[in-house]
């Protein structure tokens, strides 16, 4: 739809003469005073000037010459001259003729003729020009006594006519029609005989056009969708789009396939003085192939998705937000190109914000669309409460945080378990005379924990005792950086020694359940975490000295930014991290990370992990951004050498790289693509069956792309089949005409 005023200023460009009877004059010294009634209504004046104003009292008419303006209620009339026949009726503005509006619309003419009753009348050669640079053109308008017009020969378009060098050029695209008609009381515009010129040429034919006049939008077709796939054929989905009223609408689309039966999509919207909120739905009636299974075994079904979100503000303090997905089978949204999500996730939360405390009272539940994941032992959360409050400490000048916390983890076919503990932080910082930065922490924490079905867990380390379990534990810690500033070579070097003491009291990890404390990663951003599991199931206890230095470099459009670290156990090796998580001895395996960037060209970012007694690559991360904003390059590179020999922790090794890119060939023209390739090979994975390159999926395509239309063709290729979700190619085409609806 279009939602762009467009013809709010036609009405007065052929009504300039409504309140001619009571023209206020500021003439020149060649004008001559013309009879002029006292006006009817105030409302009515029309104040304007010019260079020359003359009345032959012989012929009756009135004459306005030279640099005519013109002004009513907000409206702006330009001409060369305006003449008024008294004895007729007839009312002519013409030469260069310039009506703006009181938007900044302006309409431009070669003449705008009215009859006697100055509301029918006929405008040559028009022309208008919105505030957002879009145009409507006609060879002739006509307007009715009732408001509505008629216009002949009529062409519009919201591209520009210039290009960044302010020569004339051709509109990409533009509405051309035999006749457009204005329907004032419906505040519509319909076509007849409207087609779509592309570059010129006349490709699309449009015989319904129609959208509303003032910039609000209306019920009506939208561009239809084109694509091609293996598994469903041919896709063309044609939008149709409902508005209820100004805060509701609804738009219903349904997609057709050569190969596959139709799908119905829907999505319903509404907006409140509260907030807002959407609901999108697919339903279909086709084959579905069971995970695993063969094509023989497929079978019609109802199938779907539903994808719901929202949030409400009450007041200041006081908020709900919920997002709600879900899909009938693991294959669905995959098979019919609406996500690559393997998980759904489903919450509502209501949240206060006290400005010092922060209450969140939520509720969580997931759907697996992993191939391998069994559904019932995804958890439900409910109700999930977490309380903070902050307070000064007036007495030594630091800051306190108390924490409450409960969860409910509920399964179909699992374990449960039930926690609450509440835990309270100091946290002081001060600075040194000598300029070091000293941070002291300390920690109380108490939980309780509750565990039904534990034997469900798979995962012996993940399962916990059963029945009640409760701990009580501390932490106190003080955390040194010494920043150390050099100006030496061009640019300001930044040199932090880091040191941290950890000393916490002996922690029960053996009989709580671990929910959230899984798949622990050892790297830059957690070496000097007080606790560096996440989540609150687990908890690092003993003594520990973590010692590090960051550097940074700073030059006119340069930078580098670089740590290094690594941790020593004082208590002895610990018995939480299994081996080869780089914790499990005394001394820590050495993290670190460097990030390097040049203007806006170059954004580079490494991580890694280094095995402290063989210097072995255990983690290796490359994310790499180089180019500008039209033509770039963005690499990937993940490696996991972890030699964790305890499968049991979900901590497989891994390698694969991940490209991209655009490179622009013309002004308007660019190609793109990228792709993911999986480089897990036997000798990293015992379990993985590849040799070592698996594409996993890539994209190809080129776009055109300017101020008012975008043309694309993209095609993709998926390596895996899962289900009915074949692997194999897809195209897509897409056509976008900024401020067009079909």
């Amino acid at each position: 739809m279009l939602r762009h005023r467009l013809l709010p200023i036609l009405p007065a460009a052929l009504a300039l003469g409504w309140a001619m009877p009571s023209i206020a004059q500021e003439a020149g010294t060649n004008a001559q005073t013309a009879p002029s009634p006292a006006p009817a209504n105030a409302d009515e004046t029309l104040s304007f000037s010019a260079e020359h104003v003359d009345f032959d009292q012989n012929s009756n008419i009135f004459t306005a010459s030279g640099d005519v303006s013109l002004e009513r209620q907000g409206w702006r009339l330009h001409a060369d001259s305006v003449t008024w026949n008294r004895t007729s009726g007839a009312v002519v503005a013409s030469g260069n003729v310039r009506l703006t509006g009181p938007d900044g619309d302006t309409a431009y003419g070669d003449s705008v003729e009215l009859t006697d009753t100055l509301r029918d009348g006929v405008v040559e050669n028009l022309l208008v020009v919105f505030n957002n640079e879009a145009r409507l053109a006609a060879n002739r308008g006509a307007r009715q006594a009732n408001g509505d017009m008629e216009l002949i020969r009529a062409a519009y378009t919201p591209c520009a006519v210039e290009d960044p060098d302010g020569c004339p050029k051709s509109p990409s695209w533009q509405v051309r029609a035999a006749r457009v008609y204005y329907d004032r009381a419906h505040n519509r515009i319909r076509y007849d005989g409207a087609r779509i010129e592309l570059f010129g040429l006349p490709i699309i034919p449009l015989p319904l056009l129609s959208h509303p006049a003032i910039g609000v939008p209306g019920s009506g077709l939208l561009v239809p969708d084109i694509r091609i796939d293996r598994t469903n054929g041919v896709e063309f989905a044609l939008p149709y789009y409902l508005r209820f009223s100004d805060h509701s609408d609804l738009t219903i689309t349904p997609h057709l396939y050569t190969d596959a039966a139709p799908m119905a999509e829907a999505e319903l919207r509404g907006l409140t003085d509260r907030g807002a909120w959407r609901v999108q739905g697919f339903a279909t009636y086709s084959r579905l192939v069971p995970v695993g299974s063969t094509t023989t075994t497929a079978r019609n079904e109802f199938r779907g998705y539903l994808d719901t979100s929202g949030g409400f503000q009450f007041d200041p303090r006081w908020s709900l937000s919920f997002s709600g997905r879900l899909a009938t089978d693991r294959t669905f949204l995959r098979r019919y190109d609406i996500s690559r999500d393997d998980r759904l996730r489903n919450n509502i939360m209501l949240a206060r914000n006290g400005g010092s405390s922060y209450l969140t009272i939520a509720g969580w539940a997931m759907q697996t669309l992993r191939v391998a994941d069994p559904q019932g032992q995804q958890p439900i959360a409910l109700p999930a409460i977490d309380f903070r409050q902050r307070m000064d400490d007036h007495l030594l000048g630091g800051q306190w945080l108390f924490q409450a916390n409960s969860l409910s983890l509920l399964r179909t076919d699992g374990q449960d378990t039930q926690r609450m503990f509440a835990s309270a932080r100091w946290d002081l910082r001060r600075l040194t005379p000598l300029g070091q930065q000293v941070t002291f922490t300390l920690l109380g924490r108490g939980d309780i924990y509750h565990s039904d079905m534990v034997s469900a867990t798979p995962v012996p380390a993940y399962r916990g005792a059963s029945g009640w379990q409760a701990r009580a534990f501390g932490a106190a810690a003080v955390d040194i950086a010494w920043p150390f500033v050099s100006r030496t070579g061009g640019g300001r070097q930044l040199f932090t020694p880091r040191i941290q003491l950890v000393a916490a009291t002996p922690v029960d990890n053996v009989d709580i359940p671990n929910e959230d404390s899984r798949a622990f990663e050892l790297e830059d951003g957690n070496i000097f975490a007080l606790n560096r599991f996440p989540g609150y199931d687990r908890f690092e206890d003993t003594t520990r000295l973590t010692y590090g230095l960051e550097y940074r470099l700073e030059r006119r459009g340069f930078s580098i930014d670089s740590s290094l670290a690594q941790s020593y156990r004082l208590s002895g090796p610990s018995l939480l991290f299994v081996p080869g998580s780089g914790l499990n001895q005394r001394t820590s395996d050495i993290v670190g990370r460097t990030s390097v960037a040049w203007r806006d060209f170059v954004r580079l970012t490494h991580r890694f992990r280094l095995d402290k007694d063989t210097a072995a690559i255990r983690r290796n991360e490359i994310d790499a951004t180089i180019g500008s904003r039209n033509t770039y390059a963005i690499i990937g590179y993940l490696r996991l050498n972890r030699d964790i020999q305890q499968l049991g922790e979900d901590l497989p090794d891994r390698e694969e790289v991940r490209v991209g890119g655009r490179i622009q060939i013309a002004r308007y023209w660019s190609i793109f693509g990228s792709a993911i390739v999986d480089l897990t090979d036997r000798r990293e994975d015992p379990t993985n069956l590849s040799d070592g390159f698996v594409p996993i999926r890539h994209r190809l395509g080129f776009t055109y792309e300017d101020d008012c239309l975008t043309i694309g063709l993209t095609w993709r290729r998926d390596y895996q089949d899962t289900g009915d979700a074949r692997r194999g190619n897809s195209f897509l085409l897409r056509l976008a005409f900024r401020n067009l609806g079909v």
